[in-house]
């Protein structure tokens, strides 16, 4: 445990466990510690997972799952209190029924879970909190993998330097979203088998000199 977050503990299994390992070394690599990386609030807020079941999923506990219209309803009001109007104050349901292309009523009765959100409500509803699509809906362990996933998007950009020339070069050449690509394979074993196709490829498309050798 450290900074009262830990790595996924024994239970934790797949794409949640290797992406929060993933996150956990390029934090050390950046000098960042794990509380600047897995804050529950922070992490919560992202993904709209409540923070105790954050805090349960990062140390491999069971949290239980509610039903999709808990989840909703639970998702919806963290939007509400996280997504503010410039001026700092909450939208209304006429604003939020007005954005999502439904009526007052209709956003209401959801606001109260006194009606069952279809998948056109959800999308647009996180289309007007400008959340990505799955936000009210997802799983709790796949709603905090996406957000991990982002977090080590920016922390792969921090890594590489916005301002090294190298980097602009990289990613000009679109090398930074093959390495994303190859960060998201679940084992060492899969990712050596992309650098072998890499340097295959390399070999196949070096220039020819004047004698036929490469």
């Amino acid at each position: 445990m450290t900074d009262g977050f830990s790595v996924p503990g024994p239970t934790t299994t797949g794409p949640l466990a290797a992406t929060v390992a993933r996150v956990a070394d390029l934090a050390g690599k950046l000098g960042l510690s794990h509380g600047d990386v897995f804050d529950a609030d922070q992490l919560s807020e992202a993904s709209g997972v409540p923070a105790d079941v954050v805090a349960a999923l990062l140390d491999g506990q069971p949290a239980g799952e509610p039903d999709l219209q808990t989840r909703f309803l639970q998702r919806f009001d963290l939007l509400r209190r996280t997504r503010l109007k410039p001026n700092g104050r909450r939208y209304t349901q006429q604003e939020i029924a007005d954005g999502a292309g439904m009526s007052r009523q209709q956003a209401g009765a959801l606001i109260n879970g006194d009606r069952r959100p279809t998948m056109e409500h959800c999308d647009a509803i996180q289309r007007f909190f400008k959340v990505h699509a799955g936000f009210l809906t997802a799983d709790d362990a796949d709603a905090l993998n996406g957000a991990l996933q982002r977090t080590e998007q920016r922390l792969l950009q921090d890594y590489a330097g916005d301002g090294d020339p190298l980097e602009r070069l990289l990613q000009d050449h679109g090398v930074r979203g093959i390495a994303w690509r190859a960060a998201q394979l679940p084992t060492d074993k899969h990712r050596d088998k992309v650098t072998e196709w890499l340097d295959m490829l390399l070999e196949s498309v070096k220039p020819t000199g004047p004698d036929g050798s490469r």
